[in-house]
């Protein structure tokens, strides 16, 4: 429940938009890949160096993982295609042929139709994700502020974490 908590007040602080939408892109291409391959090591470096938002990263991971159960038979099919495209056999073999491409595991049909997938979407995701953000703070921030019992939990003297939330 506190990475909630810390995940609203990252939506209404004054954290830029475009940190909590890189923040929801990352949890996104974690939770839609195989969480124990190698790929996910550029991800975890990424975190590290860029200024993002952990509880948006961890919401965004934990709702996409359970996403990537749906949509695993279409990773599947996706990278069976990928691996069984006639133009792209060479590229396949020559890439096996290196141990470094072996350990990344392109092989599997389910890692390679995933990070790709997840590639493929991940600059309109943050698009998407950007546009919500700016929404949310705009129309629905608002609205929820109206509220006459949001009012009396901010000024209530045992609710510092919902006043500061809702912020």
């Amino acid at each position: 429940m506190p990475m909630f908590i810390k995940f609203f007040k990252a939506l209404n602080a004054n954290q830029h938009p475009g940190q909590i939408a890189l923040s929801f892109v990352l949890g996104m291409i974690l939770g839609l890949t195989p969480l124990l391959f190698p790929h996910n090591l550029l991800i975890v470096l990424l975190v590290f160096l860029l200024r993002v938002n952990l509880s948006a990263l961890l919401v965004a991971f934990a709702f996409f993982t359970g996403l990537a159960y749906l949509f695993d038979p279409l990773f599947d099919r996706f990278g069976y295609w990928l691996l069984h495209l006639q133009s792209l056999q060479p590229l396949w073999t020559d890439l096996y042929n290196q141990t470094l491409w072996q350990l990344l595991s392109f092989n599997n049909t389910i890692v390679i139709g995933s990070v790709v997938f997840s590639v493929l979407i991940s600059v309109p995701a943050f698009y998407g994700f950007l546009v919500l953000v700016r929404l949310y703070r705009r129309r629905f921030l608002e609205w929820v502020q109206r509220f006459k019992l949001v009012r009396m939990l901010r000024g209530a003297e045992g609710a510092n974490v919902i006043g500061g939330m809702l912020k």
